[in-house]
């Protein structure tokens, strides 16, 4: 009974799965098709890795009007600084710091200075993300509580990080006019100091940027960092002048807000 049973069992399967000739012949279109497949994966995986996508192109897409809508903005809001999302502008921080890093060490101060603001905006964010989901919300909070203008707040960090992001694009955007490299980038990085960031400085801040502007590396070895990979000095040219497009009313309608509630004047020691 278990003798027939089992015969009859092979026997179906043998209908059903074709003759061995069949089968064979059938493996091997299988096999064939997961071989085609498998290397058009290996192929876009090479595509993938051969782009790597720079800072200021990730800024770029974050600034994009798909990323404004996942991150809750609106289509045109970006000049409003009451719906720019906390988190847009925390990830915004996050890439002005690697561009930072690319300066080298000697930006060690300012570094710091803008991981100690984007964690403090972080640590309120993260204690109650829709309450503070803008930087609108953040700053309301603090000038209500009376608490905005001291050293350690979370709006003072906002105004700062957005001092930072204004030095930043003015240091990109000098890079990309001077195109006949007639300057070094020590002398760019401070003439964007001497306008974006010197005027809020007090002494012993300026006199710390004045000691590190002496230890900034050569310009072409700053350049070709910025560069991703697989990218030339054209593109990036024409990426600086689409953040700065798209950066600028940023930046404008934070210091309108700041202004607003009379904090854009505040300096640092």
């Amino acid at each position: 009974m278990v003798e027939r049973e089992r015969g009859e069992g092979e026997a179906a399967r043998a209908l059903t799965s074709g003759p061995p000739q069949q089968q064979q012949q059938e493996g091997a279109a299988e096999g064939e098709r997961d071989e085609k497949e498998g290397g058009e994966r290996e192929e876009e995986d090479r595509g993938d890795e051969a782009v790597e996508w720079s800072e200021i192109r990730l800024a770029i897409e974050e600034l994009s009007p798909p990323a404004r809508l996942k991150h809750g903005g609106g289509g045109d809001g970006m000049a409003d600084a009451s719906s720019l999302p906390t988190l847009r502008f925390l990830a915004l921080s996050h890439l002005l710091l690697r561009v930072l890093d690319k300066i080298g060490p000697t930006m060690a101060v300012l570094r710091l200075d803008v991981q100690r603001n984007i964690e403090r905006l972080q640590k309120l964010y993260l204690s109650d993300p829709a309450k503070y989901s803008t930087l609108t919300g953040v700053v309301e909070k603090e000038v209500k509580e009376g608490t905005a203008r001291k050293v350690d707040s979370c709006a003072r960090a906002a105004l700062w990080l957005a001092r930072s992001m204004d030095f930043t694009i003015a240091l990109l955007q000098s890079l990309e006019e001077d195109s006949e490299q007639q300057q070094s980038l020590a002398e760019l990085v401070e003439a964007a100091y001497e306008v974006c960031l010197k005027p809020w400085h007090g002494w012993i801040s300026s006199a710390a940027c004045k000691i590190a502007l002496k230890l900034i590396p050569e310009r072409k070895v700053f350049t070709s960092l910025l560069l991703g990979m697989g990218q030339d000095r054209c593109a990036l040219k024409n990426e600086i002048r689409r953040l700065a497009l798209l950066l600028r009313p940023l930046l404008d309608g934070i210091h309108s807000m700041m202004a607003k509630f009379r904090l854009d004047r505040l300096k640092s020691t």
